[in-house]
């Protein structure tokens, strides 16, 4: 008979899974909820609501599914933001957006011809959006090596050294790197919250037809396309069967319930997800989704403690947040830009997505990226006329 709790292999797992996935980018959660206006209160319970909903949704799919159903929050989706001005309304309407994501990922868990639709932009001018979004974020390391070298270089050697060692650790160990760069900085010690667990902050949202188009729009399509998308096909690339509707659903309830506390959008994990389902994480196939209901458990944890991470992150010297920003994002820009430009047949029409989106403009009120694929599609669907 097998034994209902869950073998120490897949803690230990799921502990490695949620150390990798929190601090390889929770800071490019932070730059977000304070690019589209948050303040510190607001930012810290928008943390703690991404790791809490990226948590339990993904405790509860896992156990229910008996699947290793790895659950994320959206860090393209977040250096979207992160590139965002503050909508008109403020923060309020940012979190309108971020319930358009989450409304949208639900209708597309729970009505496959909407998931069908949503999923026919080309893969290439999709992954050109993000590589136009995260453009600006990854130059910000270098930009910092010439401002501000003492904050800089510790945190980009840690990274490069302990990246040669194992890739997956390499923006964690920046992030040690940079908490020693703080405590320096602050003469050993580090202002500390009144309360080391997290206070959730309710914000009432406001909805608008710009702040759809331009925040939530794009963060639902930016999601799908390099989130759940994938983190799909790596699931059934280890031989598993998810039901997409149900995740997509899953995931679209928690970004639904977690968008007023600040969270930007919850989503199938990728990367994470192979680091569940492949052998290190447990010999037996049918007992790995243990390894994704750990790591769940460990994201809830690290959440409560927002307010110290946020606390900590304030006090830190001018550029290391966006430095650290910078490294975790290095890995998913080369990927992005790479996968744009691969295919010939698409390559001049992802160069034009790549090109608006990195501009930063806006008309009529619509942001970069949106352009980006309108301009990208005009450009694709045109050439694609001309040589039929």
């Amino acid at each position: 008979m097998t034994s209902s709790l869950p073998p120490m292999q897949t803690v230990t797992t799921g502990f490695a899974v949620a150390v990798v996935g929190f601090f390889s980018s929770f800071p490019i959660i932070l730059q977000a909820l304070h690019a589209v206006g948050a303040d510190g209160p607001q930012a810290a319970s928008g943390l703690m609501a991404a790791a809490l909903s990226m948590g339990l949704s993904g405790i509860i799919l896992s156990l229910w599914t008996r699947i290793p159903a790895s659950v994320a929050w959206s860090t393209p989706g977040a250096a979207l933001l992160a590139t965002m001005a503050i909508p008109s309304e403020g923060y309020a309407g940012a979190v309108g957006a971020f319930l358009v994501a989450g409304l949208l990922t639900l209708v597309a868990g729970l009505f496959r011809p909407f998931a069908r639709f949503a999923t026919s932009i080309p893969t290439p001018l999709a992954q050109a959006m993000l590589a136009g979004v995260l453009i600006s974020l990854c130059t910000r390391p270098f930009v910092a090596l010439g401002t501000a070298p003492e904050t800089a270089l510790p945190i980009l050697l840690t990274w490069f050294v302990a990246g040669r060692i194992n890739r997956a650790f390499a923006v964690p160990a920046a992030v040690a790197a940079a908490l020693a760069v703080t405590l320096v900085a602050g003469g050993g010690t580090i202002p500390m919250p009144d309360h080391l667990l997290s206070a959730p902050v309710f914000t009432w949202p406001s909805f608008s037809l710009s702040s759809a188009l331009g925040l939530g729009v794009p963060l639902f399509i930016v999601t799908m396309a390099t989130q759940n998308i994938p983190g799909i096909a790596v699931l059934r690339s280890f031989g598993y069967a998810p039901s997409p509707g149900r995740l997509l659903a899953g995931v679209g309830s928690a970004s639904i319930l977690s968008a007023p506390f600040g969270a930007p959008a919850t989503c199938v994990a990728a990367i994470t997800a192979a680091m569940c389902s492949n052998e290190e994480s447990h010999p037996d196939p049918s007992r790995r989704y243990w390894s994704a209901a750990m790591a769940g458990l460990f994201y809830s944890l690290f959440g409560l403690f927002a307010a110290l991470i946020t606390a900590v992150a304030a006090a830190a010297p001018a550029m290391t947040l966006e430095t650290l920003a910078g490294v975790a994002l290095l890995g998913v820009f080369a990927n992005s830009a790479s996968a744009a430009l691969e295919e010939v047949a698409f390559r001049e029409a992802a160069a034009v997505t790549f090109l608006t989106t990195a501009s930063g403009m806006s008309a009529f009120g619509l942001s970069a990226p949106v352009w980006g694929l309108i301009l990208g599609g005009i450009v694709h669907l045109t050439a694609q006329r001309l040589r039929r």
